[in-house]
C-alpha cells in the first residue's frame, strides 16, 4: 500500500498511520520502501457514454502515446506517463470534454490474490485509514473476491 497524507504535524500523523497498521496486523515501512511495486502515472476517466472504447483506441496512435481501459466501472481509464499528463489530458479534454477524473495516481504493476479473510483485514486497514483526516489517498495491489466485496458492503 501506498498512503499519502497532507498535514501540519508530520510526526503525529506517522504515529498514527503507524499504529493504524500496526493494529491490523502490518507494519509501516519507510518513505518509498513499496513505491517500486507501482508507476506514478496520471489517470483520465470518462463516461462510458462520451466515447467509444475503438474512439479512445485510436487516441492512443497519437503521440505521447497513452494506455486505456475500459474495464473502469461505468467508462474508460486512459493513462499517461507523469511528464505526459498534462498534454494527454488536455488533448483529450479538446476532444471528449471535460473528464469525470483526471489525478496522478500511483498505478500497481502487478496484484496480489488475498483470500476472504485476508481481505476483510485489509478491507477494514483501508477504512480505518480513510477515516483519518490527513489521509489523502490509499493505493493498493491486492484483488479481493466480489462476494467479500458484497458482503463488506452490506
Amino acid at each position: 500500500m501506498i498512503v499519502e497524507v497532507l498535514t501540519d504535524n508530520r510526526n503525529r500523523t506517522a504515529g498514527e498511520v503507524r499504529a493504524t497498521f500496526t493494529k491490523s496486523g502490518g507494519n509501516l515501512a519507510e518513505n518509498g520502501a513499496v513505491s517500486f511495486m507501482f508507476d506514478h502515472v496520471g489517470a483520465i476517466e470518462y463516461n462510458a457514454s462520451v466515447a467509444s472504447a475503438d474512439a479512445n483506441a485510436r487516441r492512443r496512435d497519437r503521440k505521447p502515446a497513452p494506455t486505456m481501459s475500459s474495464q473502469a466501472p461505468g467508462g474508460h481509464e486512459i493513462y499517461a506517463a507523469q511528464g505526459a499528463f498534462h498534454e494527454v489530458s488536455k488533448a483529450l479534454e479538446v476532444k471528449f470534454g471535460e473528464p469525470r477524473k483526471s489525478a496522478l495516481v500511483w498505478k500497481p504493476q502487478n496484484t496480489v490474490a488475498v483470500s476472504d479473510e485476508q481481505g476483510e483485514k485489509v478491507l477494514n486497514l483501508l477504512e480505518t485509514l480513510n477515516e483519518n483526516d490527513d489521509v489523502q489517498n490509499v493505493y493498493a495491489n491486492f484483488e479481493i473476491s466480489d462476494a467479500l466485496v458484497a458482503k463488506m458492503s452490506a
